[in-house]
């Protein structure tokens, strides 16, 4: 069975849960496995540059390993600041998709412009240096910030509610027509948050996981 692995490139193991429940519904029958792996060793989320850019160097190591051991068809890394994309690439011959590049572009196909609602403020110049080197920057309505770290998403009361505030804030002062949530963690808000500020919001995860599943099969033909 073809098999496509999802890094979690961080120590928090609970964040597995929400992306395997987000992945959920590209589980066809037929279609290839998914797999979601953390980092034992890594930080406890990737909040800064500097998590980032070690998450990087571990992201590429587990590809190389795994790429090594086998059996995977594609690989998600799923942390919005893709740490590790391009050089993973080099590793495997299998298709490496990032969160962030994936969530972006799937956006581009729903609206013409686009906001992002990220965890912490300094996510935002982080998310910015992406934009730019994906040459998407025109089409950026804007990036706001909840003031809520990766591991307190879940435990947060008014999370929901800050999400809800910042995307009606995108819809109605930034003219955003389409929301892409800027962190792994956000993935189990999604289907609430498009129904509450009622334009598309994209969960990264998903698209880019639908983005590895729609390459496998069409490489493999596993699902006629």
């Amino acid at each position: 069975m073809a098999s496509i692995c999802i890094i979690n490139p961080t120590s928090t193991v609970h964040l597995d849960h929400g992306i395997d429940e987000a992945v959920r519904p590209l589980k066809v029958a037929g279609g290839p496995d998914f797999r979601v792996v953390h980092i034992e060793h890594a930080r406890p989320a990737v909040q800064s540059q500097s998590d980032s850019d070690l998450a990087g160097t571990q992201v590429i190591d587990l590809v190389a390993k795994l790429d090594r051991e086998g059996g995977i068809d594609a690989f998600v890394i799923a942390c919005f600041s893709d740490p590790g994309l391009h050089a993973a690439r080099e590793e495997t011959r299998a298709a490496v998709f990032g969160i962030g590049e994936s969530g972006m572009l799937t956006a581009m196909t729903l609206g013409q412009k686009i906001g992002v609602i990220s965890i912490l403020p300094n996510s935002i110049p982080r998310h910015w240096r992406m934009f730019g080197a994906m040459g998407i920057e025109p089409r950026i309505g804007c990036d706001v910030s909840v003031g809520i770290g990766v591991v307190e998403l879940e435990t947060t009361p008014d999370a929901m509610d800050r999400m809800v505030e910042k995307g009606l804030w995108l819809k109605d002062q930034a003219q955003c027509d389409v929301i892409v949530l800027g962190c792994a963690g956000m993935a189990p808000f999604e289907a609430e948050l498009t129904r509450r500020i009622g334009i598309p919001v994209i969960d990264p995860v998903r698209a880019a996981a639908a983005h590895a599943l729609g390459r496998v099969l069409l490489k493999t033909g596993a699902v006629r």
